[in-house]
Parts: structure tokens; C-alpha cells; sequence
């Protein structure tokens, strides 16, 4: 459950980065920020990871759920910065 809530988190941030990049200065906003969301995103991402290391888990154990949680939004910013 912890996993679905970061990643509607993850789309929530992309959803703002998109919108704000927009406003703020059109199409080249956009891109723009889609490019900050890959690097608030991958902060976020590794914040989690680093929260579910103090918690019990090794850093084996959590690597790949960290790869899954950014990947699925960084994936689709991609596919959004591809398209725009």
C-alpha cells in the first residue's frame, strides 16, 4: 500500500511540475518542467528508499522497489516530454 501511495505522489509531482511549466512559460516550460521533475523525482525516490532502510530493511531489499517507484513516473515523463 505504502508503494501505490508513493507512486500516486510521484504522479501528483508530475502532474505539478507539468502544469507549472506550462503557466510559466509555455511549450519550452514544459520541457522544462518535465526536466525538474526527473530530478525532484529521483531525490524523493531515494529519500523513500533511504526511510525504508531506517525501518528494518537492507539497502538490497529496498533497491529495487526503489527502481519500480521511479521508474513508473519517470517513464511517463519521458513519454510526456517525448510527445510534447
Amino acid at each position: 500500500m505504502h508503494t501505490a501511495i508513493i507512486l500516486a505522489a510521484g504522479f501528483a509531482i508530475l502532474l505539478a511540475c507539468v502544469l507549472l511549466g506550462h503557466a510559466w512559460a509555455g511549450a519550452p516550460g514544459l520541457a522544462l518542467g518535465l526536466k525538474a521533475f526527473f530530478g525532484i523525482w529521483l531525490v524523493v525516490a531515494f529519500a523513500n528508499m533511504y526511510i525504508g532502510t531506517t525501518h528494518g530493511y537492507t539497502w538490497g531489499q529496498e533497491f529495487p522497489i526503489f527502481l519500480a517507484v521511479f521508474a513508473v513516473p519517470a517513464i511517463a515523463a519521458g513519454i510526456v516530454l517525448w510527445r510534447a
